[in-house]
């Protein structure tokens, strides 16, 4: 179509034929789909499993890289197919405008010219002969042909009818000619290089293809994305959907989908591995510091993601990825969706998506989840950084300035997931924990007392607690005997101070002598008062406190030391919390080993 569309070639487009095109597109991509699924899931693991040596570590390396190409193919058709669909769809309303616009003229026998201007016949009464007055042409640039009526001349009845539809068909060329310019211009970019190898340049460029499609492609797609649903409520959307619109969802909006609570875990996990090569894609060759971070914890999460599952451990699902703020990643080990009993770790102070979290946090919820899988083969837990955790760079110390906004937000992102959770999930009553560390425990508190609980949990656990917000463990929502509570004796965090306490402490402290005791008992009388309220780990907030290593002493043999605020998950480390931790989200809290309160 050129750039002088005329309303008989809009008229006469045949969308069917770009639909044709897009469907052509579209199994090309399924294919690619399938070739790098058989890559990844057959001979990569049967090359794991039975070769070893330099050639073998080739084979492997050559295989990635073929299956990164399909990726690739997958993606880039994918996003042809959807951008000649949009075309389709958008030029169809034009279509519909213009089509209304003939129909409206036939009926009222008026004449539409090539040009768009519209003839109407003569009509009405003259106010002095009372003769019809005479016809018309009407332009949607102007008025030719048609004379402003005096203030003694009735205006013909028919001039402002065509004028209406001379208007409606010139803007709907127009409309239409913007569309095609638009889509050609998109159509042109999305071209690969020559050769087989697909570069990192070119995922980034892959990753502005994807950014530029979804920005045409709104009217057709995203607007129907359910955003502001319920988990349920997209559940049953994503259910209802064709297997067709599914795959465009998957291609061009990975990221919504990906990383929306009531989709099914499987897909949001292929949504967010095509997400992951994408936003790589974005950051790679950025230097600022935020990127240059997150860059280090996506390519940590895509080796971990590519490697072979050790034996024994529970298979990786990519529940979320973005680089929001300061970055945002849920890992599962396990399928949530198909296991009865499922936990949900929220990390804390300092936690953003970098390297240390993509090893370090999810060891944590592997480690829970291996715990788990001995007491239920099927279970699984999850690594959920859904929110900014508060940061600084000078450690623990800022629990004493961190305030509850952070938590409160998370806590409403936290409550969202866990419903999620509960939407997909396929058993009929599935047993649900969430565990808090450090802030997360405060985040935790907060998703408590946010609507009706956190949905679907069952039990809490809080590690490394600075408090959670509320003074008893029944405020949580849950029933006293489902809160439990692991507090190293040398985790300095558990042992901060209350805001209170504090605040009297400092200007006593100016004073010292004994008054610096005195002003401590003032404020806190009974001692078992936190940064944000009543130790849980205090026999006043009532918890069930499970046994835990005291963990090394705040000075080690090269100086401060706060280790034993970040070994509970640790089965080496800290055995005994790491034990009690998986008995309590395998739902056998009732074995485990208990510690008396503060």
């Amino acid at each position: 179509m050129s750039s002088a569309l005329t309303w008989a070639q809009l008229r006469d487009l045949k969308c069917g034929e770009l639909e044709g095109a897009a469907d052509g597109w579209g199994r090309s991509s399924n294919r690619a789909d399938a070739a790098r699924d058989r890559i990844e899931q057959q001979l990569l693991t049967g090359l794991r499993d039975t070769q070893e040596g330099e050639a073998a570590q080739a084979a492997v390396g050559r295989l990635r890289q073929l299956g990164r190409n399909f990726q690739y193919v997958y993606t880039e058709c994918g996003l042809l197919r959807t951008t000649l669909n949009s075309l389709a769809h958008e030029m169809r309303t034009q279509q519909r405008a213009l089509r209304d616009a003939l129909d409206d003229a036939a009926a009222l026998k008026f004449t539409v010219h090539a040009d768009g201007s519209v003839t109407y016949p003569a009509g009405g009464e003259g106010l002095v002969d009372g003769a019809p007055l005479r016809g018309g042409t009407a332009a949607s640039n102007g008025s030719a042909g048609l004379t402003a009526p005096s203030g003694l001349v009735a205006p013909n009845p028919h001039a402002g009818k065509a004028q209406d539809i001379a208007d409606r068909v010139t803007g709907a060329v127009r409309a239409a000619a913007e569309i095609d310019w638009r889509y050609a211009g998109i159509l042109r970019r999305l071209k690969a290089e020559d050769g087989l190898k697909v570069p990192a340049s070119t995922w980034k460029d892959a990753a502005g293809d994807a950014a530029e499609v979804r920005d045409a492609a709104g009217a057709y797609l995203k607007d129907a994305i359910p955003c502001d649903a319920s988990p349920v409520e997209r559940r049953d959307w994503w259910a209802g959907l064709t297997q067709e619109q599914r795959e465009e969802y998957l291609a061009v909006y990975p990221d919504q989908i990906g990383n929306l609570d009531g989709i099914p875990a499987l897909v949001r996990d292929a949504a967010n591995r095509d997400n992951l090569s994408l936003l790589i894609g974005k950051l790679e060759g950025r230097d600022d510091d935020k990127s240059v971070t997150q860059l280090a914890g996506l390519r940590e999460i895509e080796r971990q993601l590519g490697a072979a599952a050790k034996p024994g451990e529970p298979p990786m699902f990519l529940l979320g990825i973005s680089d929001e703020g300061n970055g945002r990643a849920i890992v599962s080990y396990g399928n949530p969706d198909t296991s009865k009993n499922v936990a949900a770790y929220v990390p804390g102070l300092n936690t953003s998506l970098d390297e240390d979290f993509a090893k370090n946090d999810l060891k944590r919820a592997l480690d829970t989840a291996k715990g788990v899988r001995y007491h239920d083969p099927s279970g699984a837990a999850i690594a959920w950084l859904g929110y900014d955790a508060p940061q600084s760079i000078d450690g623990f110390s800022s629990l004493a300035v961190a305030g509850d906004g952070r938590a409160s937000e998370g806590g409403q992102r936290f409550n969202e997931f866990t419903g999620g959770l509960v939407a997909t999930n396929e058993n009929e009553n599935p047993h649900l924990t969430a565990i808090g560390h450090s802030y997360g425990s405060r985040t935790v508190g907060a998703a408590t007392q946010q609507g009706d609980g956190i949905p679907g949990v069952d039990d809490i656990v809080l590690v490394g607690s600075p408090g959670v917000g509320v003074d008893r463990a029944e405020d949580l929502g849950v029933g006293r005997e489902h809160v439990f509570v692991g507090a190293a004796e040398n985790d300095v965090v558990t042992k901060l101070p209350s805001k209170p306490q504090a605040a009297v402490g400092a200007v006593a402290a100016a004073v010292s002598g004994p008054l610096v005791y005195v002003a401590g008992d003032v404020a806190d009388p009974g001692d078992d008062d936190l940064w944000f309220g009543k130790d849980p780990a205090s026999e006043a907030f009532g918890a069930r406190r499970f046994r835990v290593d005291d963990g090394p002493g705040l000075v080690g043999s090269i100086g401060p030391s706060i280790d034993a605020h970040s070994q509970y998950f640790d089965p080496k480390r800290d055995s005994a919390s790491a034990h009690n931790i998986s008995l309590i989200a395998a739902g056998r809290s009732g074995k485990i080993n208990t510690q008396e309160h503060r």
